[in-house]
């Protein structure tokens, strides 16, 4: 069952969601669980030039949007096997440096991010913080010498063993207020005081989760990313990004989970007819390809208003597009396991360990509950309860 295109797909992204689903379909059904396949799809998705379709011409990039990467990450995940990292690296990582960064940073960083021989995680989520951004404690105090020192723990950081380096988001105090805010910075993996601990996860994926310590981190002046008084314009257009991503990196993994039921259920035959023949099994599979179509409406709508500029549009677009892919694809997942039977739960056919795998959608990298929070009160006005 392929995909169907969405209005904003032009005949050249048709080719690249035809290109990427004929590349990832070559791969092993279910994905690769090792860290050697994970790596060897990396690189040759690199040399295809997938994961930086998002990054600018100039720099080896495909010079496309987050529509053309949320469309490879998507295929990929269709096909069984996504890349976790596609979110971190060039969506958020790549995306903030492309809009914010010097020139010396975009030539250091964004033609490795394009052909995957540089990664680069992403630190934002800290212990005691969680999806609130404001109480974020890593801090980071300027030397005599326009250097920085950072302190800080971050805490559920993805990829940070195979990434080069990790943009951090700390805070900085402004000078006027005495207030604590948003800044970002580039900090290489072998930063004196950076130091990455393992949070074993019940998370069937290749990429692992860390904890991040940073204890004074020295860094030099230009590892600031941006102006240091942009602020949370600066770190939400790499959370829009992220959203976006995460939203299609569950449809992927959504569509993969529809398409092994959907066959499943066109040839197992118990009785006089196969077990799809059957309301009981067709209807909640119908239900569950339609709502995983409404979600990629709002993802493709998401994707356009970033790529056009409008990041007001796009964080509530972004934010709702996550939110449905991510309550689609637990359902989708939950009736392919359920459509199966017993055999759901087996190895063989790859179904029960997405049952965790799809939760993160609702999880990360905000909740379900936070999303409704944002759209009543930034979209229909209601009060605060906190």
């Amino acid at each position: 069952m392929t995909s169907s295109h969405t209005p904003v797909d032009t005949p050249e992204r048709v080719a690249l969601r035809a290109a990427v689903s004929s590349f990832a379909k070559g791969h092993a059904p279910g994905g690769p669980q090792e860290r050697d396949g994970v790596r060897e799809l990396w690189a040759e998705a690199g040399k295809l030039g997938y994961l930086g379709v998002n990054l600018p011409e100039e720099y080896g990039g495909g010079g496309g949007g987050i529509t053309e990467l949320s469309i490879v990450l998507e295929e990929l995940g269709a096909a069984g096997c996504p890349l976790l990292m596609l979110v971190v690296s060039p969506a958020i990582c790549g995306t903030v440096i492309a809009r914010f960064g010097t020139a010396e940073q975009k030539e250091r960083w964004l033609p490795g991010l394009a052909d995957g021989s540089l990664t680069m995680a992403f630190g934002i989520t800290e212990p005691d913080a969680g999806s609130n951004s404001h109480r974020i404690t890593t801090t980071a105090r300027r030397e005599e010498g326009g250097g920085w020192i950072l302190n800080g723990r971050k805490v559920f950081i993805s990829g940070v063993d195979i990434a080069d380096a990790t943009l951090i988001v700390g805070r900085t105090e402004d000078a006027r207020t005495g207030k604590l805010k948003p800044c970002l910075f580039i900090v290489p993996r072998e930063a004196h005081g950076f130091s990455h601990h393992h949070i074993p996860m019940e998370l069937a994926a290749a990429e692992k989760q860390f904890e991040v310590v940073l204890d004074d981190v020295r860094l030099p002046a230009d590892a600031l990313v941006g102006d240091e008084d942009a602020g949370l314009l600066q770190l939400f257009a790499g959370l829009n990004p992220e959203r976006i991503m995460t939203a299609a990196f569950g449809l992927g993994m959504g569509r993969y989970a529809l398409d092994r039921a959907v066959d499943y259920a066109r040839t197992r035959q118990v009785w006089k007819e196969p077990i799809g023949a059957h309301q009981a099994i067709a209807h909640p599979l119908a239900q569950a390809h339609i709502e995983l179509e409404l979600a990629r409406l709002m993802m493709a709508k998401a994707a356009y208003l970033y790529d056009t500029g409008d990041d007001a549009g796009a964080g509530e677009a972004a934010n709702m597009a996550k939110y449905a892919a991510g309550e689609a694809t637990v359902k989708a997942v939950d009736q392919a396991v359920h459509t199966l039977g017993g055999n759901g739960l087996t190895v063989e056919y790859g179904l029960a360990r997405l049952i965790t795998a799809a939760r993160v959608a609702r999880i990360a990298p905000v909740s379900r509950e936070m999303i409704l929070n944002y759209v009543s009160h930034q979209t229909l006005g209601l009060p605060k309860s906190y």
